[in-house]
């Protein structure tokens, strides 16, 4: 006798687009690499950083769609939202030169932006989300340092409001829940996980 054994279809879905997550953001890496090849190399880890500043929110947005994930969906677009507000209400009540001579420096939008995606898939979704999200976060922050677009102080800042608002308006997705089921003619247990 073989016994068999199968995750529920949920569970198996919730499988498939952790794989489809992580190779979306391998992909959207390798296309910045690749990017970057084909001009200097200051000009490559610009326009890298540029890409990824674009490619976390959208990261973020599309986990949450593909886990079908609503609840989280609201949290990133306010996260986001007010990020945005607050960094560029700052750039101008600041108005920092930056070290290329143009004006609003205080803090850098990229680095809140994706620093703001990266904490939202880390608190909401777990490290295995949360760790590359973060890493290429660090590298957008020290693109704009090595363009000569940003100050440091202007990066560590847009760090520090982008994780900080997310953290403070995302929920941690719901843990397992385990319980025992038993019916006519079968028992077991039952393991699920809401989104």
């Amino acid at each position: 006798m073989r016994i068999r054994f199968e995750y529920p279809r949920a569970v198996r879905e919730r499988i498939s687009a952790g794989r489809r997550h992580t190779r979306m953001m391998a992909a959207a890496l390798a296309l910045c690499a690749a990017g970057s090849t084909a001009v200097r190399a200051g000009d490559g880890i610009r326009s890298a950083g540029d890409a990824l500043r674009l490619v976390l929110p959208a990261a973020a947005a599309g986990t949450a769609l593909l886990r079908r994930d609503t609840r989280g969906g609201v949290q990133f677009i306010e996260s986001a939202a007010l990020t945005g507000a607050v960094t560029e209400a700052l750039k101008v009540i600041v108005d920092e030169k930056r070290p290329n001579g143009n004006r609003y420096s205080f803090p850098s939008g990229h680095t809140s932006i994706s620093f703001c995606s990266a904490e939202f898939l880390r608190k909401r979704y777990g490290w295995r989300y949360g760790a590359p999200a973060y890493a290429a976060s660090i590298f957008v922050g020290y693109s704009r340092v090595q363009a000569r677009r940003h100050w440091t102080h202007d990066v560590i800042a847009g760090a520090a409001i982008g994780a900080g608002l997310s953290a403070w308006l995302t929920r941690a997705s719901p843990g397992c829940r385990v319980e025992a089921v038993a019916g006519d003619g079968y028992a077991g247990i039952r393991v699920t996980r809401p989104y």
